[in-house]
């Protein structure tokens, strides 16, 4: 009886790869063009490598260290202070 199953549940799942007539239909919504996809994901990415590169180079990035010490003190206060805390 098992053997029965197995071989009508097979039956049953090759049932729409016999029916297909195309298995690439271009006109369907579901079509996607991957080689196209793949060369524009590419450019976009590029364009964007280039752009994160010049805005780098350019000097108007502000994210250099500048001459001037920070405003923040020069030894921070610890959160914990000895005594603070019991054991």
């Amino acid at each position: 009886m098992k053997g029965v199953t197995c071989a009508f549940l097979l039956v049953l799942a090759g049932l729409p790869a016999l029916e297909a007539n195309d298995p690439i239909d271009k006109d369907s919504p579901f079509y996607y063009d991957w080689e196209s996809l793949q060369l524009g994901g590419m450019i976009f990415g590029g364009l964007l490598c280039i752009a994160g590169i010049a805005m780098a180079l350019s000097g108007k990035c502000k994210c250099r260290r500048s001459g001037q010490p920070s405003s923040l003190p020069e030894k921070a206060t610890p959160l914990i202070t000895p005594g603070s805390a019991s054991t």
